[in-house]
């Protein structure tokens, strides 16, 4: 019999996969695009993507724990199945692929200007493919892991409060910001990582206590987004936020000790691990994908020509503007693959328990 994934290990699944490199620019997204008090956009945020999870627990409730991609091919040819799987596992794999080439970019802007960035996105590579050919229960082992290396970081919020001052927040709401909509859809992409949970279907207890987990997860990163955002906007002005490029950045150099110089090239390393974890994840999703298509080809071989694809894609994007433009268009189709994929299949299940009762 298959093991299962305990409650504690999706709870920590979830967050290290949702947590990622937007909270680098999340403070000054919400600052932008919402103005004073932009930190309450976070709390809708948070009740919508509990929303998309409470849709993926009714799919894990009416298909009694089945795999995603059982419940869809028992009803619908494969011809058509074929190429969403493509769709989809092109999304999750570029998605991915971004997200780990806008680390390196910053790491190198950050430590080795000199550097062929390229480099480093090669070992990076190296390193997912390594975790993702020994499968999801090793990459859940090591999500517990890098929680652990990773979690401590959240205390360094306590160093910002003697220059913490409430009357940075104003008694104004949510004024001069623009694009709001905008905002909010790419604010709420700070939050993904939850609708891959989707496919852990067949590798979780059929209990409600593995869904709540995912509830679990998903309330630890909005916590830890609004302590974050929190101290970002009582610690800088309005201005300052809107004006800083990545303003956590610029929060951690005002860390300094006598023994340490540059502190924050130092804790930026460490979020690394939780980069790695965001992009290992949307890659083994594409990798479940594509599965169903080619389902004799080795592990191995699958997870070697998708990240030489990812690579050879990551050369396309120079600069940073150029990976935040890619990173901006794929965050609006995976928001839209993660409530679309649930209806859909809440669709699929509603036509077979209603095909199963005409025949009874």
């Amino acid at each position: 019999m298959m093991d299962k994934l305990r409650p504690f290990h999706i709870t920590v699944l979830v967050y290290m996969t949702q947590a990622g490199i937007v909270m680098f620019t999340l403070p000054r997204s919400l600052a932008d695009y919402f103005g004073t008090n932009g930190w309450l956009v976070l709390i809708p945020c948070f009740l919508l993507s509990s929303f998309n999870i409470y849709l993926i627990t009714l799919v894990f409730r009416l298909g009694k724990g089945r795999s995603v991609f059982e419940i869809m091919e028992q009803s619908i040819p494969k011809g058509i199945l074929y190429p969403f799987y493509m769709c989809l596992a092109s999304v999750w794999l570029i998605f991915g692929c971004m997200i780990g080439k806008k680390y390196v970019l910053l790491f190198q802007m950050l430590s080795f200007p000199t550097t062929n960035p390229m480099i480093f996105k090669l070992a990076i590579d190296l390193l997912l493919f390594l975790m993702l050919i020994k499968g999801l229960f090793t990459i859940s082992k090591s999500a517990t892991l890098f929680f652990w290396m990773t979690t401590w970081m959240l205390l360094l919020l306590l160093w910002f409060f003697p220059a913490f001052r409430w009357g940075r927040f104003t008694p104004f709401i949510l004024q001069g910001g623009h694009d709001q909509v905008k905002g909010g859809i790419e604010v709420y992409a700070a939050f993904l990582g939850y609708e891959l949970s989707i496919l852990l279907f067949p590798y979780v207890e059929k209990t409600k206590k593995s869904m709540a987990a995912i509830y679990v997860g998903n309330a630890m990163l909005s916590l830890s987004y609004l302590c974050l955002t929190l101290i970002c906007f009582g610690f800088f002005s309005l201005g300052q936020l809107k004006r800083l490029l990545y303003p956590v950045l610029d929060l951690l150099a005002y860390i300094q000790l006598p023994f340490i110089e540059r502190l924050e090239n130092l804790l930026y390393g460490f979020f690394l691990f939780l980069i790695l974890m965001t992009v290992v994840m949307y890659w083994w999703a594409a990798e479940e994908a594509i599965k169903r298509i080619v389902p004799k080809l080795k592990t191995s071989v699958l997870v070697f020509v998708m990240m030489a694809v990812s690579y050879c894609i990551s050369f396309i994007p120079k600069t940073l503007d150029q990976v935040n433009v890619w990173i901006t268009n794929l965050g609006y189709a995976a928001v839209g693959i993660a409530f679309g994929f649930p209806i859909l299949l809440l669709i699929v299940l509603l036509i077979q328990g209603k095909a199963r009762s005409s025949h009874e």
